[in-house]
C-alpha cells in the first residue's frame, strides 16, 4: 500500500477514534439517548474493509456499527446528532446508536439483535447474483455471534449457492462479558468453523489496516469470479467495556495493557514511518480528524428536535395487498 493511501486509511481511522470519543463524553453529559457499544479499538477492521470494497457494495454491521457507518461514508455530524436525538441525525432520530444506516452508500444497518443480520447479507449476494451486478455483500458480526444459528445457517445457504458474501468476524475476545473461549469448542470461533462449510477462513491481525485491507481485497476478488464466500477472523479488542454501563472489569489488566499497545492507530503510523512518512504528516492527519469532530459536536448539539409530524414516516413500505395476505 501506497503512503498516500495509508494517510488517508489512518485519518479515517482517525476521525472515527476522535467521533467514539465525543460520544462517549456527550453520553457522560446527558445527551446521548440510550446506550452506546462504542468500537473505539476496531477502527482498522471498518476502514480497512470498505476501502477494499466497491462503492456499491452491501455492507451490515452490529450494534457496535459507528465505525462501520463511518466507514461507508457517514459523517460525524450524522452519527452524533442521531445518538443525540436530533432531526439532522443520520435516521432523523428513529434510528439512534445501535441502528446507524445509510441505504445510498450501501450501509444497510446495524442490527441489534446478535446474528439477525448474516441471512440478510446472504440474501443481498443473492438478490446481487440474480441481478448480474457483480456486487459483493459483507456482514460484519461480534465473535458472540459464531454461537448463533443463525452464523452456521447462513454459511451453509452462502457455500451451498456458492454467493459472493464475505462474513467478518470482529472477535474481540469477549461475547459481551462472557470470555468466548470459555464457551467455544474451537480456539477460531469463526475461521475454525468455515471449512465445515466448504470455504475459506483465515485469521488476521484485526489492529493492522493494511493486513485487513489486503485479506478483504483478495476475498472480494474470489468472490466477484464467482468462487464462492469466504470467513475472515479479525482479532481485535475494544477499548471500552461492552456498553457504556459496563467498566469492564472482568479483563485483566495485564490483557487489557497489551492489547492498547497494539492500538491500531499506533500501527498505522508506525507503517507510515517506514514508509518515509513524517510524523508531522501524521499529526496533522489528527488535528485535521480533532478539528472536523469538534465541529459536529457544536452542529449536532445546535440541531433541533425531530418533527413529531414525522414519527410514523418512513415505517412502512407500501407493496401492495398481494404480499400482504
Amino acid at each position: 500500500m501506497e503512503a498516500t493511501e495509508l494517510l488517508a486509511l489512518y485519518e479515517q481511522m482517525a476521525l472515527i477514534r476522535r467521533t467514539e470519543k465525543a460520544a462517549h463524553d456527550l453520553f457522560l453529559q446527558g445527551l446521548v439517548k440510550g446506550t452506546t457499544h462504542l468500537a473505539a479499538g476496531q477502527e482498522a477492521i471498518a476502514v480497512g474493509a470498505s476501502a477494499a470494497l466497491r462503492a456499491d457494495d452491501y455492507v451490515f454491521a452490529t450494534y457496535r456499527g459507528h465505525h462501520h457507518a463511518m466507514a461507508r461514508g457517514a459523517t460525524p455530524e450524522e452519527c452524533l446528532a442521531e445518538l443525540m436525538s436530533r432531526a439532522t441525525g443520520l435516521c432523523r432520530a428513529k434510528g439512534g446508536s445501535m441502528h446507524l444506516t445509510k441505504a445510498s452508500t450501501g450501509m444497510l444497518g446495524s442490527y441489534a439483535i446478535v446474528g439477525s443480520h448474516l441471512p440478510m447479507a446472504v440474501g443481498a449476494a443473492w438478490s446481487a447474483r440474480l441481478r448480474g451486478t457483480g456486487q459483493l455483500a459483507v456482514a460484519f458480526f461480534g465473535d458472540g455471534a459464531t454461537n448463533i444459528g443463525a452464523f452456521h445457517e447462513a454459511l451453509n445457504l452462502a457455500a451451498v449457492w456458492k454467493l459472493p458474501v464475505l462474513f467478518v468476524c470482529e472477535n474481540n475476545l469477549y461475547m459481551e462479558y462472557t470470555r468466548i473461549a470459555d464457551v467455544t469448542a474451537v480456539p477460531r470461533p469463526a475461521a475454525d468453523r468455515a471449512p465445515s462449510y466448504g470455504i475459506p477462513g483465515e485469521v488476521v491481525d484485526g489492529n493492522d489496516v493494511v493486513a485487513v485491507h489486503e485479506a478483504v481485497d483478495r476475498f472480494a476478488r474470489r468472490a466477484r469470479a464467482g468462487d464462492g464466500p469466504a470467513v475472515l477472523e479479525a482479532e481485535t479488542y475494544r477499548h471500552f467495556g461492552h456498553s457504556r454501563a459496563d467498566p469492564a472489569t472482568y479483563r485483566p489488566a495485564e490483557e487489557v495493557e497489551r492489547w492498547l499497545r497494539h492500538d491500531p492507530l499506533d500501527l498505522a503510523r508506525g507503517r507510515l514511518a517506514e514508509l518515509g512518512v513524517p510524523p508531522e504528516t501524521s499529526t496533522a492527519a489528527d488535528e485535521r480528524a480533532r478539528a472536523v469532530v469538534e465541529q459536529a459536536v457544536a452542529a449536532a448539539k445546535a440541531a433541533p428536535p425531530p418533527d413529531p409530524r414525522e414519527a410514523l414516516t418512513d415505517v412502512w413500505a407500501e407493496g401492495g395487498a398481494a404480499w400482504r395476505t
